[in-house]
């Protein structure tokens, strides 16, 4: 498991750096926005998170923190990612509104990069003591979202500067999640390089993965 979650950790890092941050940037610049604005979302969805964790976390008659896990954290983790794979299928929906040929290519893009998500949701799953069973239950969510995302696209459109501020406020989720709950867990017990590795491994997965598609 600990080397599960250092590879995830590094999944998380590589889907941050390479991939949402790179289309802030670039929807920024071709929208003329402040790039500012999606920060601010970043922070927001940082501190949401963290406080509604620590909310989940108190117990009036725990005496220490950590180590701790509480299993309705993980499943608010999983169904945050589970947003996110269905704006993934709202992505897809939209691509094939501009042509067939970019909505494929974003739907294999799209495919790829939520394998990464189905690993995350189950880790995080397990790493809060969540059963097995659940686990899968919500990896079929977070498989079922992209799909109906793409379905909805039959009856709304996303506005870009939505979009923007979406994807600002899901990178301070994964920021947190990655560098305060994952990464440290990861390295609780039985730390090693091959964890390091592991997570160094995450982050080239993620950056060859978006290099290519």
């Amino acid at each position: 498991m600990h080397l599960i979650l250092g590879l995830t950790a590094g999944v998380i890092l590589g889907v941050i750096a390479f991939d949402i941050f790179p289309e802030i940037i670039e929807m920024t610049q071709r929208l003329n926005i402040n790039p500012t604005s999606p920060m601010i979302a970043l922070v927001c969805g940082f501190l949401i998170f963290h406080i509604a964790e620590k909310v989940l976390m108190i117990h009036n008659h725990e005496e220490q923190y950590a180590p701790h896990t509480h299993p309705v954290v993980g499943k608010f983790q999983a169904l945050a990612l589970a947003g996110h794979s269905f704006l993934d299928g709202v992505g897809i929906g939209l691509a094939f509104k501009v042509s067939g040929p970019i909505g494929i290519l974003v739907a294999i893009a799209v495919i790829s990069h939520d394998f990464a998500d189905g690993l995350n949701t189950v880790s995080m799953m397990l790493r809060h003591q969540n059963t097995n069973k659940q686990a899968l239950k919500f990896l079929f969510i977070d498989a079922a979202a992209p799909v109906l995302g793409g379905i909805s696209t039959l009856f709304f459109t996303l506005s870009e500067k939505t979009l923007l501020a979406y994807l600002g406020f899901f990178a301070g989720f994964l920021l947190y999640i990655g560098v305060s709950d994952i990464l440290p867990e990861a390295h609780s017990k039985n730390s090693s390089m091959k964890t390091v590795l592991m997570t160094v491994l995450g982050v080239l997965f993620i950056f060859l993965i978006t290099r290519v598609l």
